[in-house]
């Protein structure tokens, strides 16, 4: 049975929205869920989302806007946030594409450079890891994370020495928080 251009392009749309809309709350539901599974993973903050109600134009417009290979730098925020989620989530790829995009565009966050570095180290890029730190470092060298996270890697591509030093800072800035306690065990645990 023949059908007219317009059934079939309404289908599409239809089915696009219909998709995306699935998408959107799926991803929700896992991303909120993070919070719980995510919790051990001190070095990223559990990102919060704000999904639309409905299905208008304009929702879909902002649904769309948050699918990880679109998504413009128009709020490095929220661009930010989005990145930490896909690192939760184990997306290093799509999240380290996101924290490249939003170094590139001139975004300047030492948290941002925090978390380039490890989710590089993780994707086997320890060499540009170290350096995006170094640089996160150069913005805000009082970032007590950044310190830890610099030793850490460090620590895994054989730079003991550079380990120690940075692992020492990071105990200096505070030893009795968290971080501090963090990098102290790491330091013991050094060779």
């Amino acid at each position: 049975m023949m059908r007219s251009i317009r059934f079939w392009g309404l289908m599409v749309v239809f089915q696009i929205v219909f998709g995306l809309t699935v998408f959107g709350f799926t991803r929700h539901h896992y991303v909120s869920r993070s919070g719980e599974t995510g919790a051990a993973m001190a070095t990223v903050p559990h990102a919060q989302i704000a999904w639309p109600g409905s299905t208008g134009p304009d929702d879909l417009e902002q649904l769309m806007s948050t699918f990880p290979g679109q998504v413009a730098v128009q709020d490095p925020e929220q661009t930010l946030l989005r990145a930490d989620a896909l690192f939760v989530n184990g997306d290093y790829v799509q999240a380290g594409e996101m924290y490249q995009r939003l170094v590139s565009s001139g975004y300047r966050n030492v948290n941002l450079y925090n978390n380039l570095g490890l989710t590089l180290h993780y994707l086997g890029r320890s060499q540009e890891a170290l350096q995006r730190l170094n640089e996160g470092i150069a913005l805000d060298s009082s970032y007590q994370r950044i310190w830890l996270t610099l030793g850490y890697v460090s620590s895994q591509v054989g730079r003991i020495g550079d380990a120690r030093v940075a692992l020492t800072t990071a105990v200096e800035m505070d030893a009795d928080n968290d971080i501090g306690q963090s990098a102290a065990r790491m330091l013991q645990e050094l060779p």
